[in-house]
């Protein structure tokens, strides 16, 4: 058997704004066939998986692109069509291949492509013809298209968020495509529009049981993999909204009827989905009025992971305006004022302007007296099994408020971006993390308690209000039931 795998993953926030190109991709990750002999991230991970399976069972592995660029804005037409035109013609020269698997985000948009999955998973049918089964892993904040299904075998996605069950689904669909290579299933998908858009958490009843209910229904009675695709809120695009999918053995019709089950059980239960968000002032009361920390504050507005700057000041403004002491904060992307601590060094005092460099969603910049506490490179937070880096790092305190800065920009993942230059969040009152979600996985060990803050931003969380001009579709929470209409 020869197995070809690739990557491309990233996420676009059409609203964000900045542009995807050929440096974000860079910061992150470009390989040439040789990803999973590097660190690993949350796509080469994938590969990763797929390459040690297959070789342990004696197949050959044709290793293409991996691409992975932190969410952001559109991704440049000419950065998308050169990855593209990489894999196809790594793919052609592999030809004949028994299979494909490729780790994609599936919210991907780029200039003049609005579904990006979709048009590589179409070219790549293309290249390999109608029976070469063809399967892809997905973010749970994907787009799921009528395109997508048409040229791929099976689809599965993640089900956690924090997504701690990449590298596992990734082991359960390359046990589907050996299954499938052996003539023991016929991967058949359904797909059902829960025509909600919204921000699910999967660690909070009701969803909890739901997502529990879809792991053990995996594997029984003829379904093959059961997915619930999120949707990513903030792409302008004509699919966007969160969907089910189900994948049977040879009956497309058990697999629309079990995708339209679960998506229906979500509907009903979409007002406990709500978020609970709070106003930045709100939270820093309730942060405050608490007896003992740390408190967290998620600025969601803000995270990096959903294509905003990472740079935005208005939580940590009204902080220093409230004299609210024994904060930590992190992580802003600032090159600027990193390098402007570098050169001071570490503890030197110097008067520092900190975020707000990108755009009206940043806020406006803030001007501190900062001590340089630390200084350093090479930093990583965990990312499930996963060590993403940092860039360049400092930590600043301003008073008793403590900042962590670096150069490349990403949400806060895990305490370990602190803890690595010396500052413990555990011994903070309060810590105000840039990030939707994935933080808990760290975080939550040492939290005493957790609020989600609605900042402004280039994410708030008001889903009804969002700027759509490509959705046609009635959607959940604009109007109280879409299906009525």
């Amino acid at each position: 058997m020869k197995l070809f795998i690739a990557g491309l993953d990233t996420e676009t926030n059409t609203f964000s704004p900045m542009q995807t190109g050929i440096e974000a991709f860079r910061e992150n990750l470009i390989a040439y066939g040789d990803a999973t002999g590097k660190p690993l991230n949350c796509c080469s991970s994938q590969m990763f998986v797929w390459r040690n399976a297959a070789q342990e069972k004696g197949w050959d592995v044709v290793e293409s692109l991996c691409a992975v660029a932190e969410p952001g804005g559109r991704t440049t037409r000419a950065v998308y069509e050169s990855f593209r035109a990489t894999i196809l013609d790594d793919l052609k020269a592999a030809m004949p291949v028994d299979a494909v698997m490729l780790a994609l985000h599936g919210a991907c948009v780029a200039d003049g492509y609005d579904d990006v999955e979709g048009d590589l998973l179409a070219h790549v049918r293309q290249v390999v013809g109608p029976d070469v089964p063809v399967a892809a892993e997905l973010d749970l904040h994907c787009h799921i298209t009528e395109r997508m299904l048409a040229n791929a075998t099976m689809i599965s996605t993640y089900k956690e968020y924090p997504h701690t069950d990449i590298e596992e689904v990734a082991e359960q669909l390359f046990r589907l495509m050996e299954r499938t290579l052996a003539g023991e299933v016929k991967p058949a998908m359904g797909m059902h529009d829960c025509r909600m858009i919204n921000t699910f958490h999967p660690h909070r009843a009701p969803l909890r049981g739901i997502v529990d209910r879809m792991k053990a229904m995996e594997g029984q009675d003829g379904v093959l993999s059961v997915s619930f695709g999120h949707g990513f809120p903030w792409g302008d695009v004509e699919d966007v909204g969160a969907k089910m999918l189900v994948v049977t053995d040879n009956d497309p019709e058990k697999a629309a009827r079990v995708a339209r089950s679960f998506a229906r059980e979500i509907f009903e239960a979409r007002e406990q989905m709500r978020g609970d968000y709070l106003g930045i002032d709100a939270a820093l009361d309730r942060a405050v009025a608490a007896t003992s920390g740390p408190i967290v504050l998620a600025d969601v507005s803000d995270n990096a992971g959903g294509g905003a700057p990472g740079d935005s000041t208005f939580i940590l403004r009204r902080i220093i305006e409230r004299g609210i002491e024994d904060v930590a904060s992190c992580l802003y992307w600032d090159p600027i004022a990193v390098r402007m601590c570098r050169e001071a060094g570490e503890g030197a005092t110097l008067a520092l302007r900190i975020g707000g460099k990108v755009g009206p969603a940043s806020g406006d910049p803030l001007d501190l007296t900062v001590t340089v506490r630390r200084v350093a490179s090479g930093i990583t937070q965990r990312f499930g099994p996963t060590p993403l880096a940092i860039g360049d790092a400092v930590w600043v305190s301003s008073g008793s408020i403590d900042i962590v800065i670096n150069t490349v920009r990403t949400q806060t993942f895990h305490p370990e971006c602190m803890t690595a230059l010396g500052l413990d969040p555990a011994q903070k009152k309060i810590v105000v993390v840039k990030s939707s979600n994935h933080f808990r996985a760290g975080f939550e060990p040492i939290a005493r308690d957790i609020h989600y803050v609605s900042a402004p931003g280039a994410l708030q969380p008001t889903f009804e209000d969002l700027a759509f001009t490509k959705l046609k579709r009635p959607y959940w929470p604009r109007v109280a039931n879409p299906f009525a209409e």
